[in-house]
């Protein structure tokens, strides 16, 4: 880990996924940061911390790859080989799958491996000061530069401000930077379940008029083959349905995956998370700069929201890059603005593609269900669409950023 210092390039709050991705990635370029985060290393790697796994884009696996992280995962994650969607367990479903030679569409991780891959990183990389279990008392953004004032009684310096500090940001709501926002009345129950029969790589997402259940493949361990399950309930039923024996719980689960898994082992630990919108339309201000989900947060239903945050990452960085490379101020207004076009489109397209899927998918009735069920398979037959998709899944879409591409230039 580098030695503490008082200034840097970057001052980064949240050393989360998405905050302490960007600091490996601002010092694969020569960047330094100065990284703040409350939380304790151990704490949130643990395996009983939250439960949750991540499908993360092949676009990002070579962003991973070019700032030194990808080693850190080596043999941890899943290849997800196929993604196949369906309403409920009727004919009529959507099948996504890569070319011959084109490699996975991505891969799945516990989130815990992930966190702990992106810290090891962050505390290895010379131009990286990382502070766990440390707060800004007070941050003061400047004509000049901004000062964060720690409880540690150190001082911070920077030209810029990166707040990374998840979907209840203080610095965007000091900033004054309004959020359109609401709640989808949904919750996410998610565990890790055991199963007799291979996944064979294929992630499932099984839509029913109460929520999407998803079954993604994890990597198998010694007790046999696995999946993390995310089953979404509505609100009102989570606590009820958080009560319910192990042997309910399997029961249930396997009346919605029509046991084309077998039989189902023991769950892990399970956890409830409340689903919701928001996306900032602005997400620059003075010497400030949003990322992952103080910028943006969209439901799971798509597998985007992690990968959504490292999109930033890779844009803000080649922003900062060039204007470092341009001899300009890192906080300087066009470089921010820069940034504010290059993704403010981007997110806002994947927010409302999403909510507007999550809205399609959770209407009830049998009409509702035949339109989905004929949409699904009309998009199954138009290369096209099918095409844009799969591009969508990868990370591939739209102006990508060198990062994204495995570039390092």
């Amino acid at each position: 880990m580098a030695q503490a210092q008082s200034s840097a390039d970057v001052l980064i709050l949240g050393g989360g996924l998405v905050g302490s991705a960007l600091a490996v990635a601002l010092d694969a370029h020569g960047l330094t940061s100065i990284v703040i985060d409350p939380a304790d290393a151990a704490t949130i790697t643990a395996a009983d911390f939250d439960g949750r796994a991540s499908a993360i884009a092949s676009a990002p696996m070579r962003m991973f790859e070019a700032i030194g992280v990808a080693p850190r995962l080596a043999g941890k994650g899943c290849p997800i080989q196929g993604i196949r969607v369906s309403d409920g367990l009727a004919p009529g479903k959507l099948d996504f799958a890569p070319e011959q030679g084109e490699g996975a569409l991505g891969h799945m991780f516990e989130n815990r491996q992930l966190r702990s891959a992106l810290l090891e990183a962050a505390q290895a990389a010379a131009g990286v000061d990382l502070r766990m279990r440390t707060r800004a008392v007070s941050v003061e953004r400047g004509e000049f530069g901004v000062t964060a004032i720690l409880d540690s009684g150190a001082t911070a310096h920077a030209p810029l401000l990166i707040a990374a500090e998840g979907r209840n940001s203080p610095m965007r709501e000091a900033a004054g930077l309004k959020t359109a926002r609401w709640s989808y009345d949904h919750a996410a129950m998610v565990a890790t379940l055991g199963h007799e029969r291979s996944h064979e790589n294929i992630a499932f997402e099984i839509f029913y008029p109460e929520g999407p259940f998803a079954i993604l493949p994890l990597r198998d361990d010694e007790r046999g083959h696995r999946s993390a399950v995310v089953w979404t309930v509505k609100a009102g039923d989570a606590a009820g349905m958080m009560k319910i024996s192990d042997r309910a719980y399997l029961a249930e689960a396997e009346k919605r995956m029509g046991g084309f898994l077998g039989k189902l082992g023991p769950p892990t630990r399970r956890f409830s998370h409340p689903l919701g919108f928001h996306h900032a339309a602005w997400i620059t201000s003075n010497r400030l700069a949003l990322v992952g989900d103080a910028a943006h947060g969209i439901h799971p239903i798509a597998g985007q929201g992690v990968n959504v945050g490292f999109r930033d990452v890779a844009t803000l960085v080649e922003v900062l890059v060039d204007g470092k490379r341009l001899g300009m101020d890192l906080g300087d207004p066009q470089l921010l603005a820069r940034y504010q076009r290059w993704r403010g489109l981007d997110t806002f397209m994947v927010a409302t593609a999403t909510d507007g899927l999550t809205r399609l998918f959770g209407i009830p009735g049998k009409t509702a269900a035949a339109v989905r069920r004929f949409g699904l398979s009309a998009v199954d037959r138009m290369s096209p669409l099918k095409d844009w998709f799969i591009a969508e899944a990868r990370g591939e879409s739209g102006d990508v950023p060198k990062l994204l591409q495995g570039d390092l230039a």
